[in-house]
């Protein structure tokens, strides 16, 4: 018997599955294929994802698969993952996190320091915006959305001197050489859970016992105290909020931004591991208290 594992149609999220369905084969010897979906995140591309839903759009359509009996599983960029999931599903895994740093590309490798005054830049993620504006006010923003490739093309399309995306993606699809800078992830904060992948399946599978043994216990703490993090702040899409955590022998070390009125607030707050999640509550609090 094969699992069926639902991925929305782009190169890198089936890689991502791929990477899923090689994990279920070493470590379960269960196989397993892929249930390609078009999600309505996908197919709107030409409008912000703050301005018809959010992230949530990625998963929506993806989680009827799993109502329905058609898919035993999904996988996401935990990065996508609203905070709140409805009452019938769960994230039963995490694999091991892959690199959660934003990276620039140009095509001409000229690094993001040396470019000159009023380079433009492409990117549709108000974090990336906001943060990119603090190190180069003097940049202009473009926004572009689309899978990878398509963000690359339009570097050209639209005269851009650059873009930003995550490594983890470029990573996973073998595109490291194009990478001209990476961005220390304590300076400028990747979003909430970027790197990580998600499993999710229906609270009442009989399969989730298989994909469980898939998570990796450093990551699922460190991604679910930066989403304590963002849940406290009721963040999604409207708001830009970043947040690294990182874990330090018996503690756990996590920094946030957040942005309200123009004003972009950066905290740090730091504890034992198991007490993670009110952690991530306490560092949106001291955030709270600056705004």
């Amino acid at each position: 018997m094969s699992l069926i594992i639902a991925t929305r149609k782009s190169k890198l999220a089936q890689t991502q599955t791929e990477i899923v369905m090689e994990l279920l084969k070493d470590k379960c010897g269960a196989e397993s294929e892929k249930l390609l979906m078009s999600t309505e995140g996908d197919r709107r591309l030409d409008v912000a994802l703050n301005k018809i839903g959010g992230k949530g759009l990625f998963v929506k359509e993806i989680e009827y698969a799993l109502l329905d009996g058609k898919a035993d599983a999904a996988v996401h960029s935990m990065k996508d993952v609203p905070f709140a999931l409805e009452e019938p599903f769960e994230i039963v895994a995490m694999p091991e996190r892959e690199d959660p740093r934003d990276v620039f590309v140009s095509m001409k490798n000229i690094s993001f320091y040396d470019l000159k005054k009023g380079a433009r830049i492409g990117t549709s993620s108000i974090r990336r915006s906001s943060q990119l504006r603090v190190l180069r006010p003097d940049i202009e923003i473009v926004p572009i959305r689309g899978n990878v490739q398509t963000r690359l093309d339009k570097i050209e399309k639209e005269n851009l001197d650059g873009i930003i995306l995550a490594a983890a993606g470029l990573r996973r699809l073998d595109m490291e050489d194009i990478i001209t800078d990476y961005f220390n992830e304590e300076v400028f904060l990747p979003a909430v859970g970027q790197g990580a992948l998600g499993i999710e399946t229906l609270k009442t599978s009989d399969k989730k016992h298989i994909f469980s043994k898939l998570d990796d216990a450093k990551t699922r703490i460190t991604v679910e105290a930066e989403r304590s993090f963002m849940k406290e702040l009721n963040g999604g899409c409207h708001s830009p909020i970043g947040a690294y955590a990182r874990i330090e022998n018996d503690d756990i070390y996590i920094l946030g931004i957040y942005e309200i009125n123009d004003r972009l607030v950066k905290k740090d707050v730091q504890g034992k591991v198991e007490e993670h999640i009110e952690l991530g509550k306490t560092l949106a609090k001291k955030i709270i208290k600056e705004l």
